[in-house]
């Protein structure tokens, strides 16, 4: 197991390095050159967009954050992503990049030269040069988390999500973060990840903590995730798995738990659920996903518990779209117009819906148990 473990790793590291280009920029705000690393997606098409996630302290973190979107993206739990790293190369440049005045924690003048860098530069050259989604993800450990912050001071966030590993917190911060993410309307993922070990500003962390959790806005989506076994150091390789697992779990099937707490207590009809759902993919990622089976029926089976007649409609309408190759969509449509007392209707859509190809649970006997009820029962 260890031969195989270590054979895979050599495998990743070295697919790693051939698909991962490196960019020099000559900085205005910097007042010289820095590299970047940018690895595009294995199959990357300039006519479709991806999520952009910019990765600091990127000479240990970004290799971990691309092996760990590469899984995740083969196993369709996030979408293909292009992920660009800037390295802070030795202590001193790291301390010059995220540097904080101790007296009130804002960036010195070297740190916010950097902030505009990447703010001014760094993105503006990724969204020239590669075909960009408006989904943008941050991700910083310590030092750099605590610049990454941030972005988050301005009228607008930078980002859509945020990854903030055993941050650093500069004076204040601990309240100011939970009222910008109060005060910011945009739909914002903000996730903090914390060791259970000692740190410097542990306290003031899940200080933080309890004031973020506490913020009722919709378009807030908080994660809070604290670790016995890691360390201050090994704290990373647990934080960028569960993040993207909190961020894009909105691209996985509708699960058990979110159909009874979420579509079947909510007083919207229950389309409006899936509706929402795919819409804020497109918005956030960028591309239009088409609707999952798993998710169609779960909104059938809230749609025939809640007796919602009209989602009912709506999803057969769907169904014929996309597959309209089987019976799906007539079935559905059937069941509309059986559960609308429209018995003639109901039953040419039956009979359309035995003439197509079975999918899932719909089988060509279901629609005929169904046409054979509606002529026993009204004589046609």
């Amino acid at each position: 197991m260890k031969i195989l473990a270590t054979a895979l790793a050599l495998f990743m590291s070295g697919t790693l390095l051939a698909q991962t280009q490196k960019e020099t920029l000559e900085s205005y705000y910097l007042q010289e050159e820095r590299s970047i690393r940018i690895c595009l997606p294995e199959d990357y098409d300039e006519s479709k967009s991806y999520p952009l996630i910019l990765v600091l302290d990127a000479e240990y973190l970004f290799d971990m954050v691309v092996a760990n979107a590469r899984f995740y993206h083969r196993n369709d739990r996030m979408p293909n992503s292009i992920i660009v790293g800037i390295d802070q190369e030795d202590e001193y440049l790291r301390e010059r990049d995220f540097s904080f005045d101790p007296n009130n924690g804002y960036l010195t003048p070297e740190s916010d030269a950097f902030y505009s860098f990447l703010e001014k530069e760094v993105l503006p050259f990724c969204e020239k040069n590669y075909s960009i989604a408006p989904f943008k993800m941050f991700i910083g450990y310590d030092l750099s988390a605590a610049l990454g912050n941030f972005f988050l001071y301005g009228e607008r966030s930078l980002f859509t999500a945020y990854l903030s590993i055993s941050p650093v917190l500069p004076n204040e911060m601990e309240n100011l973060i939970p009222s910008r993410l109060l005060d910011h309307s945009q739909q914002i993922f903000y996730n903090l990840v914390l060791e259970k070990g000692p740190t410097t500003d542990r306290q003031r962390i899940l200080q933080m903590n309890q004031s973020i959790a506490s913020i009722q806005r919709e378009g807030l989506h908080y994660y809070f995730d604290q670790y016995e076994a890691p360390d201050h150091t090994t704290i990373v390789a647990y934080g960028i798995s569960k993040a993207f697992d909190n961020v894009f779990k909105l691209l996985r099937p509708i699960t058990p738990m979110e159909y009874k707490k979420e579509i079947l207590t909510s007083n919207d009809p229950a389309i409006q659920y899936l509706y929402h759902k795919y819409e804020m993919i497109e918005e956030l990622l960028g591309f239009k996903k088409p609707y999952e089976l798993n998710d169609i029926m779960a909104i059938y089976a809230a749609s025939e518990k809640k007796d919602d007649f009209e989602s009912l409609k709506e999803l057969a309408d769907i169904c014929k779209r996309q597959w309209p190759e089987t019976m799906m969509g007539d079935y559905l449509q059937g069941e509309y117009f059986e559960n609308k007392g429209e018995v003639k209707k109901a039953l040419r859509a039956f009979e359309k819906a035995y003439q197509k190809n079975e999918i899932d649970f719909l089988t060509k006997e279901a629609a005929y148990d169904k046409i054979a009820a509606i002529k026993d029962d009204f004589g046609y």
